[in-house]
């Protein structure tokens, strides 16, 4: 349906006379732009440096890390579905454009944690995920780091850089003054600021907590993992896996960056199962928002069990050895000091050229 089409469908805002953001088409999947482009030009995008929204007046830290909630006896049995949208430093990953379309399709809430860079290498699709209702987008830092393992300096980059690039994002849909799916004017419907993290790797410690609590976000973890990143999980195994482990309240992750391999074949089993089991879909801050609702709050970051994660760490630093070497090809000062600009480069959307 074309915009000016679907403009017709919802009420004229009184300010000013808007068609939707996206038609139909737009939004539907592309083909290829699940794929995963590593060690190419594109990737190369410096952290861009400019002044972010300031912390709420009403924020209040926490000490740890949500896992899931607790919610009332008498509350709806609600469950929050996430997806990572992870990047590194030396590649260019996916959008599962399948994954969305059922969500949307089904009417079903959710939750994408997304890189900073990942949302302004693929501007276009973040845009769209901001621009529904259906959805929140969340920091997942600026090039999925492992925060137990970088110099404290580093980490206010990580988190502010996908500060800014979403607020960045946020400002070039307010600047197009179009509609969201629901037809309501975008500044109110598109959150200032992001208010909510995921720590790379599901890996933290105490400096980080503390880093993420001081940029004014609520560190969230889950407590059903999908298991999506790992090839040899097919999609009737991941299916049985999340229904058998979420409870009211839980928070569940999975990946639509080209690393959910099995997660667009697994989903319709999963909302089936949930659904016929009597759970509804929300976002992690509805979840959280809930009344009565008690946050169940770890003081450390873990998949299933405490350290866990801490496997990660010499992963992280064999890959930050990795970064080093592409800087050394792609970045102006030829090292990861370079990877702070005053102004973000957007490179592509979607689909890429290989190098």
């Amino acid at each position: 349906m074309a915009a000016s089409a679907m403009a017709a469908l919802v009420p004229a805002h009184p300010a000013f006379a808007a068609e939707m953001c996206w038609t139909s088409q737009e939004l539907r999947d592309a083909q290829g732009g699940e794929a995963i482009h590593k060690d190419v030009a594109a990737a190369y995008v410096p952290v861009p440096r400019v002044a972010v929204a300031a912390t709420p007046a009403t924020f209040r830290p926490i000490k740890g890390v949500i896992r899931r909630v607790k919610l009332p006896a008498d509350a709806p049995k609600l469950v929050a579905l996430t997806f990572d949208l992870c990047e590194q430093a030396h590649e260019v990953s996916g959008y599962q454009g399948r994954i969305v379309d059922f969500l949307r399709d089904r009417s079903i809430k959710a939750t994408f944690f997304a890189g900073g860079k990942w949302m302004l290498t693929h501007s276009r699709r973040a845009q769209q995920l901001m621009s529904d209702p259906l959805f929140e987008v969340a920091n997942h830092s600026w090039e999925h780091r492992n925060f137990r393992t970088i110099a404290s300096s580093r980490l206010g980059d990580e988190i502010r850089g996908a500060q800014a690039a979403y607020e960045l994002a946020r400002a070039q849909l307010v600047d197009r003054r179009c509609l969201a799916r629901d037809g309501e004017e975008l500044p109110k419907s598109v959150p200032a600021r992001m208010s909510l993290f995921r720590f790379p790797f599901g890996a933290c410690n105490a400096a980080a907590l503390q880093a993420v609590g001081a940029h004014g976000l609520y560190a969230v973890q889950w407590d059903v993992s999908s298991g999506d990143p790992d090839r040899n999980v097919g999609a009737r195994a991941m299916a049985a896996r999340v229904a058998r482990a979420v409870r009211p309240g839980s928070i569940v992750i999975f990946h639509a960056n080209g690393r959910g391999w099995s997660t667009a074949e697994a989903l319709p089993a999963i909302v089936s199962q949930l659904s016929a089991a009597g759970f509804r879909f929300a976002t992690v801050s509805e979840l959280l928002t809930y009344p009565g609702a008690d946050w169940e709050i770890a003081d450390t970051c873990y998949d299933a069990r405490p350290h866990d994660t801490d496997r990660y760490d010499f992963l992280a630093r064999t890959l930050e050895a990795r970064y080093e070497r592409y800087y050394s090809r792609f970045s102006p000062a030829g090292s990861a000091r370079s990877q702070v600009a005053r102004r973000p480069v957007p490179r592509f959307d979607t689909q890429v050229r290989k190098e």
